[in-house]
């Protein structure tokens, strides 16, 4: 895949994704927050299929989607994107930086929009802050992408089942907050779409600027460039 294809397809998925979450945003704001389609059934539907080994797994599965797990991953991710250790390290930074700023961007629109959380008499764990996007769903999606795309650089077997294993632990860990009583579901979706078009977003940048070690080019001239000549 060509460096200008890749920025395509990743440019495209972000406005896909920040065009429904604005849309998403803009009902949860146009609400005051109230629960919007789907969010009474399945904290309702959650409340009542709670055995306590459930419980005690997605307590655990929802603790690695924040704190320092997460970023000790995009780190070591961003360390397998390079071949050079001056690629290494600037994969390292990169992936950091981007979900770094991902969670400020993130947490700016939390406090704009100021949702309430579903009832703390349904909560099976700890939670603060306002709901919407939901802050564990967010990091788990962009430490799950920020994996597949090291996966997807470097892996030179069984990457697709890696990759798999990675993304059903991303939104696993979305699931789990809902599980648990601490978002609603619309929370868990706009934390989804966030990540899709931060990711979408920075992927697009990296098509563009960054040198060949750290991209999917396969040899052609990328966006902004000219092969150079030979004599």
């Amino acid at each position: 895949m060509t460096r200008k294809t890749l920025a395509e397809l990743a440019g495209g998925a972000a406005l896909g994704a920040w065009a429904a979450f604005g849309v998403l945003a803009m009902f949860v704001s146009g609400r005051h927050g109230a629960p919007l389609f789907l969010d009474h059934g399945l904290l309702t539907w959650s409340v009542g299929h709670r055995p306590p080994m459930a419980v005690a797994v997605a307590r655990g599965l929802t603790a690695t989607g924040t704190g320092v797990f997460p970023y000790a991953v995009v780190v070591l991710a961003g360390l397998l994107t390079g071949r050079s250790r001056r690629q290494r390290l600037v994969g390292a930074l990169l992936m950091a930086a981007c979900l770094t700023t991902g969670q400020a961007v993130r947490y700016g629109v939390m406090e704009l929009i100021g949702r309430a959380r579903p009832p703390s008499v349904d909560w099976q764990t700890h939670a603060s802050g306002w709901s919407f996007p939901s802050g564990h769903t967010t990091t788990a999606s962009l430490t799950a992408g920020l994996v597949i795309l090291a996966l997807c650089l470097r892996a030179p077997h069984g990457r697709i089942l890696l990759c798999l294993a990675v993304a059903c632990w991303g939104a696993g860990v979305g699931l789990t907050r809902v599980f648990l009583g601490v978002h609603w579901f619309t929370d868990v979706l706009g934390g989804w779409l966030f990540a899709i078009g931060w990711l979408g977003l920075w992927l697009c940048a990296a098509a563009w600027w960054l040198p060949p070690g750290l991209s999917t080019d396969t040899g052609e001239p990328g966006p902004g460039r000219t092969r150079p000549h030979t004599s």
